[in-house]
């Protein structure tokens, strides 16, 4: 019992340790809280205060604004869409690459190793994608912010070293039984991988939920806008985003109508981290270890 009891120094850097991990913790939930709370106040309210924790005043004026126009949903829809399918696509991509990358008998792995590694140093730019993108037709459609963006160097190499950490007389003792690659593939390293699968899953779906760069360049449709460049329009434009019937029309928004803007776009994708929490920590980091 002795040996388990912690000396007086462990016992105060175990302290100090919580106490700045907590202060931590709240130096990044802080303004997530100001962003939620000032969505639940009044106009008069929030330009009262400079910063707002608990609401004085409970308003829903700001939601009941923002849910009582088809543009919202529009392109909330839109982003689900895009993250649904394009994490689906980026699933399928990297998964079968990565799993053919792990094999050391694969001819030319190390060339084609090193050219993923390449393009995490270097890129095309941006005048240069957008070039392939117009000529491959993708000008104002979906697949212009699924494309461009369908496999990452980072999470294929995290994949591939965890693919790479699958015993070997696995897949050999299903070769012998008659299985060819890709029954091995969904019948044992599939299998195997889910918290891989739902690590990488999290990471892409993050990443096209919060896309923004690719809808800004080759999206000039209005009605195929997806929620962030929505959210932008609401931040910065200060007149409001006016046009014909087609065309997105919306009323200039008051402070708290971006704040209420900026819940709804960030909300959706915070529900499903607890699904997949369990496997996070162990995806990344069995995919992070091994070389």
């Amino acid at each position: 019992m002795l040996y388990n009891q912690k000396s007086i120094p462990n016992r105060i850097f175990d302290g100090f340790n919580v106490v700045l991990l907590f202060l931590l913790a709240m130096a990044c939930l802080f303004p997530f809280i100001n962003v939620i709370a000032s969505s639940f106040v009044t106009t008069e309210e929030f330009m009262a205060r400079s910063l707002i924790i608990i609401p004085r005043t409970f308003s829903l004026d700001a939601y009941r604004f923002v849910l009582s126009t088809p543009t919202i949903f529009r392109a909330l829809g839109v982003s689900v869409g895009v993250t649904l399918v394009g994490t689906a696509v980026s699933m399928v991509l990297t998964s079968l690459m990565a799993y053919a990358l792990s094999r050391t008998y694969l001819p030319g792995r190390r060339v084609i190793n090193f050219l993923i590694l390449f393009t995490m140093l270097f890129s095309g730019g941006m005048i240069p994608t957008f070039m392939v993108v117009r000529s491959l037709g993708l000008i104002n459609s979906y697949w212009a912010m699924i494309l461009p963006s369908a496999v990452s160097a980072y999470n294929l190499i995290l994949m591939r070293n965890f693919f790479g950490a699958i015993p070997v007389s696995l897949e050999e003792s299903a070769k012998i039984d008659g299985a060819n690659d890709l029954i091995v593939f969904i019948k044992i390293m599939a299998p195997l991988s889910l918290a891989s699968f739902a690590t990488i899953s999290l990471f892409y779906a993050v990443g096209y939920w919060n896309s923004f760069t690719n809808a800004l360049l080759y999206i000039s449709d209005h009605t195929m806008w997806p929620i962030q460049i929505l959210l932008r329009q609401i931040v910065i434009v200060a007149t409001g985003i006016q046009g014909d019937a087609d065309s997105v029309a919306i009323i200039p928004p008051s402070q708290t109508v971006q704040m209420a803007v900026i819940v709804i776009a960030t909300v959706p994708i915070l529900i499903i981290y607890p699904f997949v929490q369990r496997y996070f920590v162990k995806g990344a980091l069995i995919g992070s270890v091994k070389g």
